[in-house]
């Protein structure tokens, strides 16, 4: 098809994610072709830079032949068989990776297709082992505010953006939201208890906000915490000091899993394997997908402790989930091809000596008159944008539409930057490039994004 029939047959017949599609009533889709390295390309040949990695997904970067023939190569030897009571070899040698990868004794591996499902099925994981343990009353999750972990029925309630939620309530019930890490704004989610300036302090406030969660609930009704390392909905919230050490000692104090959402923050993000090794912390279940095939095929993984896993050896028992495509062999060869480069070529380390020089450049942007913060860790920036630095004033829904949408997001795009601009929670945009890049495409992300967020300060 040309440029001109794919137009046609998108808008007649194509129902894309998360889109308004009367936005493209009377203008182009864009559509992207084709990737190499850190850039997209779309059908009429122009070049942008993803800084995004798609969609916080692609870690080594487009057109990895590597990748692909790994892909290709299992296909021709094994393309599909399921884990119902079978194995094959990739899942088997897969699983053991990430086992020997993880912290502690995450030792059991569970395949999904995606995110929403690992998230999914550690609800049901951890609602089903305390069922098998004694504690049958224990069902409820925790989340914090603001926080998005999918949008299947069960990760959906988990979900705490109640705008996404509205609108296919009723949900499955007993989940509560408690406050998110938000350094920035910790004089209005204190009540002006705390104004940010001692971070230790505004993470034990934090903390302590999920032990009086659990108290009012009934510690024996509760099952779970679903926390992210970073949280990304909202806009890149990193803990605080002390944040993650006092979350462990409320869980175990509680007998409430840990369960630690690294569909973003794990494969090198934040510079390591799993997020919760970048600020030293043992959860009970870590939930992944995105990164863990550089998007060169879908796949999810649930990693759980030891101690999980022993109730379902029990004669007669059994884990009565799964899904058809959870653990593909084809998704899986990529998986240990994408794990091998990370090696190969130290990724990770790569992220590490980098990060301090990505969030130099983006500080930056702080002279601009919109930009309020800047926020994050790895290859993973959230920038807040206000209507008034002084009081941190946001926008209000009219100018989120006008400016945030109107005028930043397709600004950005036609001067060659894909990444996100958002508002949910306080708008922001987010950046979470592939991990490949460097000072050049950081300095070109920090050029564009100056001339943008400039102009779009006199639209205040």
């Amino acid at each position: 098809m040309d440029h001109s029939q794919l137009q046609e047959a998108a808008k007649n017949h194509l129902w894309m994610h998360f889109t308004a599609h009367s936005r493209y009533a009377d203008a182009d889709i864009p559509i992207i072709v084709r990737g190499e390295g850190a850039y997209i390309y779309d059908s009429h040949g122009k070049r942008y830079l993803d800084g995004l990695a798609g969609l916080f997904v692609n870690q080594l970067g487009h057109g990895r032949t590597e990748l692909a023939q790994a892909a290709a190569t299992q296909a021709q030897e094994l393309a599909f068989h399921p884990l119902w009571s079978y194995a094959h070899p990739r899942a088997i040698e897969l699983a053991e990776r990430l086992a020997h990868a993880a912290p502690g004794d995450l030792n059991r591996v569970f395949f999904t297709s995606g995110g929403g499902e690992a998230v999914e099925s550690a609800w049901k994981l951890a609602k089903n082992y305390f069922k098998l343990t004694g504690k049958p009353g224990k069902h409820k999750v925790i989340s914090r505010a603001v926080a998005y972990h999918g949008t299947t029925q069960g990760a959906l309630s988990i979900t705490g953006i109640p705008a996404l939620k509205e609108q296919f309530e009723p949900l499955v019930p007993s989940t509560f939201r408690v406050p998110n890490t938000n350094l920035y704004r910790a004089e209005e989610m204190t009540g002006g208890l705390l104004d940010g300036s001692d971070p230790a302090a505004f993470g034990r406030w934090a903390a302590d906000q999920i032990a009086i969660a659990i108290e009012n609930e009934g510690p024996d009704s509760v099952a779970a915490v679903f926390l992210e390392p970073v949280q990304n909905a909202g806009g890149c919230f990193p803990p605080p000091p002390g944040y993650w050490p006092r979350v462990r000692e409320i869980c175990d104090r509680y007998n409430v899993l840990l369960v630690s959402d690294e569909v973003i923050c794990a494969y090198g993000r934040l510079g390591t394997m799993f997020g919760s090794q970048r600020f030293d912390y043992q959860p009970d279940i870590i939930t992944t997908a995105k990164g863990l095939t550089s998007g060169y095929a879908p796949m999810g993984a649930m990693l759980t402790s030891d101690a999980l896993m022993e109730p379902f050896l029990a004669a007669g028992e059994m884990f009565a989930h799964g899904y058809t495509f959870g653990g593909h062999p084809v998704a899986a060869a990529v998986a240990l091809a994408n794990l091998d480069i990370f090696e190969r070529e130290d990724v990770f380390g790569h992220v590490r000596s980098n990060e301090d020089a990505f969030r130099a450049t983006l500080d930056k942007l702080l002279d601009i008159p919109i930009v309020g913060d800047v926020r994050g860790a790895g290859y993973f920036y959230g920038i807040e944008l206000v209507k008034d630095k002084a009081t941190k004033e946001s926008f209000s829904d009219e100018e989120c539409e006008r400016i945030l949408y109107g005028f930043v997001s397709p600004a950005l795009f036609q001067a060659g930057l894909y990444c996100r601009a958002d508002d949910r929670g306080d708008p922001v945009i987010q950046l979470s490039p592939p991990l490949i890049i460097g000072q050049a495409e950081f300095d070109e992300m920090e050029r564009i994004l100056r001339d943008v967020l400039t102009r779009a300060s006199a639209l205040i």
